[in-house]
């Protein structure tokens, strides 16, 4: 894959989308592949979650809740950062149970 970065596989709604998590800095409340803060829902495979999925994080991210501000996104930046969340959701497993902690500290996983 000489020549193609990361990014570069992203849809150009999902890296707007990007943009906008690290604009609204969406992290410090959010975790993400298990990294971030805990006053929000983990979102890694918020979009597959049977329970949860795109219709229940659009009316979150469009109307805010008690903790969570109504940015006052337009439907363009929703659609875009549903489609950042749907590329993490395939992209990666948070929290991934089958793992291991070898004796000097590394995950190994199963």
């Amino acid at each position: 894959m000489c020549g193609i970065t990361q990014a570069s596989m992203q849809s150009t709604k999902a890296i707007q989308g990007k943009k906008l998590f690290q604009e609204y800095n969406c992290i410090s409340c959010h975790q993400v592949y298990g990294l971030g803060g805990y006053m929000g829902p983990e979102l890694t495979n918020i979009m597959s979650d049977t329970n949860k999925g795109e219709i229940y994080a659009k009316a979150f991210i469009k109307n805010g809740t008690q903790k969570m501000p109504n940015f006052k996104l337009s439907d363009e930046q929703i659609v875009c950062l549903i489609e950042y969340l749907k590329e993490v959701d395939i992209s990666g497993l948070s929290p991934n149970y089958k793992h291991s902690i070898s004796k000097t500290g590394y995950v190994l996983y199963n």
